[in-house]
């Protein structure tokens, strides 16, 4: 069995969903799992809904469910047979109803709970998933629709829910099966779930990716195809330099760092459960079908390639934390991450010297409460528009040498932190964000002059 999950922009349009109906048929020689997205920009259409609705402005929040409602019916009825359109159109009534009533409840209560909020963003997969199976069906496929609310199981941390593992494992394995016996195809729709008192939660942005991931662990899969719209993962990011290469093979542990450290290509938590059962993950570009992507798995074979890609992380706040009275004295430092705890902020980086610490966060919703904290026993500065910039390889922790290659490279711009991993597979620092294509091409020209056809495409 394989999983293979396309992102929202692989299900744009017509075009679009006809060429991944294409991709699904022409691999069903093995029993699918199909895990899809919204439908391109269809979760930030809902967030835009869920926006006015909140303001109590049910005219605009009206409005756009109508649009978005206009969206789906013109995209799907291009690529479903006509013997099948009646029905999309009860189906797309009945979610569009659900979703409107959902838009009255927020502009009445004009409060917006995280239980509501994933109620509303839901919707996208739940309607994209009933499009693709009936596209399926129309290209004669054998396709079963699951509901990833009755497998996928989570807490109640809505909006940022986390997988029961055991739950979901035992609930995709009472089902799948079965389905397979009279399906060449199961369709589910990524980033939604349910408690198991039956609530919808959400896996936050990017969670379809982890739901793909969870699927493929659970059901003991050869296989987890990620199908988006680049050739896989590449030694850089190509809308700031086109030259970048494309990696034929990753590591998980390089892979889980590039994620982390902002990589488009991945959600940082989709390759966890795949790490935990072994399970290889393959990045494809579903404009380019024919190109082998990038294969990530447990242990790359011996290269002497020591940096694989450069990874980055834009809008970044450095905070400075001065206290000569308490620096360093027992639990400073852990009173300071108690504040950063406590408002739900998580640090990416952080350095010290003798009179100040230093961190890096990227949400900065809630900044003044945390200084307001941070000001009851130090002094504190914070700077925005940085950026992480971030060099990951396994050779990284052999080769002597890196740091003055990297910084030989990059002399002219002025680096406020400089942290290596404790992995010891990164080497990361911290830059005005107004440098960061001069330095990822000037890092880039050192470290990918000359590559191995083993690696890089």
């Amino acid at each position: 069995m394989n999983i293979m999950k396309f992102g929202g922009s692989s299900l744009a349009d017509a075009e679009s969903l006809r060429r991944a109906a294409r991709i699904v048929a022409a691999k069903t020689q093995v029993p699918l799992v199909v895990v899809v997205s919204a439908m391109g920009g269809t979760t930030d259409r809902l967030v835009e809904i869920t926006s006015a609705a909140a303001a109590s402005d049910q005219v605009e929040a009206t409005r756009l469910v109508e649009d978005l409602k206009k969206y789906h019916q013109t995209e799907a009825h291009l690529v479903i047979e006509s013997d099948l359109q009646p029905q999309l159109e009860i189906f797309l009534e009945t979610q569009f109803s659900d979703l409107y009533e959902a838009v009255v409840k927020l502009a009445t209560l004009g409060s917006l709970t995280p239980q509501l909020s994933d109620e509303i963003a839901s919707f996208g997969e739940r309607l994209s998933s009933y499009v693709v199976t009936l596209m399926l069906r129309s290209k004669g496929v054998k396709t079963a629709l699951l509901d990833s609310r009755e497998v996928i199981v989570t807490d109640d941390q809505f909006t940022q829910a986390s997988p029961i593992l055991d739950a979901t494992r035992r609930r995709l394995l009472d089902i799948v099966p079965q389905l397979h016996l009279e399906n060449e195809v199961i369709v589910m729709g990524g980033f939604i779930a349910a408690t198991e008192n039956g609530d919808i939660t959400t896996l936050g942005r990017g969670g379809s990716d982890f739901t793909a991931s969870i699927v493929g662990a659970s059901l003991a899969a050869a296989e987890i195809q990620i199908w988006t719209d680049v050739d896989g993962v590449m030694t850089a990011d190509p809308s700031i330099l086109p030259e970048a290469r494309r990696l034929r093979v990753l590591s998980f542990s390089e892979a889980s760092e590039l994620a982390y450290f902002g990589a488009r290509v991945l959600h940082p938590s989709t390759v966890i459960p795949a790490v935990d059962s072994d399970i290889p993950v393959r990045v494809l570009n579903s404009q380019k079908p024919d190109v082998e992507g990038t294969r990530i798995i447990s242990k790359c074979p011996p290269s002497s390639v020591t940096v694989k890609s450069i990874a980055y992380k834009e809008s970044i706040t450095v905070v400075d934390i001065r206290s000569t009275r308490m620096l360093m004295a027992h639990g400073f430092l852990a009173r300071i991450f108690e504040i950063f705890d406590r408002f739900g902020t998580a640090v990416d980086m952080i350095s010290t010297s003798e009179v100040e610490v230093s961190l890096t966060i990227d949400r900065t919703d809630q900044l003044n409460e945390i200084v307001d904290e941070l000001k009851k026993f130090s002094e504190v500065t914070h700077n925005a528009g940085q950026a992480i910039v971030c060099l990951v390889g396994d050779n990284l922790r052999y080769t002597p040498g890196i740091a003055a290659r990297i910084f030989s490279a990059i002399q002219n711009v002025n680096i406020r932190m400089i942290s290596q991993g404790a992995s010891r597979r990164n080497v990361s620092f911290v830059i005005e964000e107004s440098d960061l294509h001069t330095t990822i091409s000037a890092l880039h020209n050192v470290f990918f002059d000359k590559v191995d056809k083993e690696v890089f495409a």
